[in-house]
């Protein structure tokens, strides 16, 4: 086979290669609830306003950086036994211990799938799954791409607050948590994912 000819195969491959890779990450990437801004871009911090939001919640005890992944099956089974529409982000809420020097690794999270709207609302809620509206709230956020493993947290989690040091007139409001925006099927590289800290002015 000539040169040119396999310098042509080689690249209907890579093109081939990225638009596959292109079409997961969109296909993968479920909406928005409504009113929600989008992702922080990457390496950004940023003030961002969320408006009220439903949630189906459960709560994890144990090794904080398997807790999302624990909650995953039953809020999966609340959503598709009530018909409901998978979105993005999933939410994790860490404990405020995660804020300290040190961050803990062991605690109790809380896991949401959130709604698209506040009409929804589930025909049944199994014991473990509980369904809460969110208050509006302000937070600070900081755009991350890449893996969801736990160090990327505590390390976003270190420059949030060296961001609270440098603007002393805003103050902590909440427990800490991650925005995961994107599906199993994104390649590490291009998932994205939210830290945030819940702010208030002083």
């Amino acid at each position: 086979m000539k040169l040119s000819q396999s310098l042509l195969i080689l690249g209907i491959v890579v093109v081939g290669v990225g638009a596959l890779a292109f079409w997961a990450y969109s296909a993968a990437s479920a909406p928005l609830p409504e009113g929600f801004p989008p992702p922080t871009a990457e390496g950004e911090i940023e003030l961002k306003q969320y408006p009220t939001y439903r949630a189906a919640t459960v709560q994890v005890t144990g090794d904080l950086a398997n807790a999302s992944s624990r909650g995953f099956s039953p809020l999966f089974r609340h959503i598709s036994s009530n018909d409901i529409s998978m979105t993005a982000p999933v939410e994790t809420r860490y404990p405020t211990t995660t804020l300290q020097g040190g961050a803990a690794v062991q605690g109790e999270a809380a896991v949401s799938f959130l709604y698209r709207s506040l009409d929804i609302v589930p025909q049944e809620v199994a014991q473990d799954v509980q369904v809460e509206d969110i208050s509006p709230m302000t937070v600070v956020s900081i755009g991350v791409r890449g893996g969801y493993d736990y160090d990327i947290y505590t390390r976003s989690i270190d420059r949030l607050q060296a961001w609270l040091l440098e603007h002393p007139d805003y103050t902590v409001a909440g427990p800490p948590r991650r925005f995961f925006y994107d599906g199993p099927y994104i390649p590490d590289p291009l998932k994205r994912s939210d830290i945030q800290i819940p702010v208030q002015r002083r």
